[in-house]
């Protein structure tokens, strides 16, 4: 099994920053990639970015040259750097990896528990 741990969320003001962290431990094999959603209550659950084991990364449009994602040279860590936050940026941020533990033979897609970042001033 594979848990994931969110932190860093939390109430900032538009304009600030947060940056947010997700940790992986457990019988990891392998993770090939890890990415950050975030959902709002009665809204579908978005993806705000994505990385590969390669380092390559894509970000929703709403987020494109204000948040950036990143991980640790271990790779079991990645972070989530939000710039210039705005009030719609509000929402539960969860992460996600795919990933294969030491007893699998397939990857499969584990979930962190979420945490609320809230925009307002």
């Amino acid at each position: 099994q594979v848990q994931l741990v969110e932190s860093g969320g939390g109430l900032v003001q538009p304009g600030g920053s947060l940056r947010l962290s997700c940790s992986a431990s457990g019988n990891i094999f392998s993770i090939s990639a890890m990415a950050w959603y975030r959902q709002v209550p009665g809204k579908e659950r978005e993806l705000v970015a994505r990385i590969t084991n390669g380092g390559s990364s894509n970000y929703a449009d709403s987020v494109k040259g204000r948040f950036t994602i990143s991980r640790d040279n271990a790779g079991n860590t990645v972070y989530l750097q939000m710039n210039s936050l705005k009030p719609e940026d509000t929402a539960v941020y969860g992460c996600n990896a795919v990933a294969q533990t030491t007893s699998s033979t397939w990857p499969f897609t584990y979930w962190g528990q979420g945490t609320q970042v809230t925009v307002s001033s």
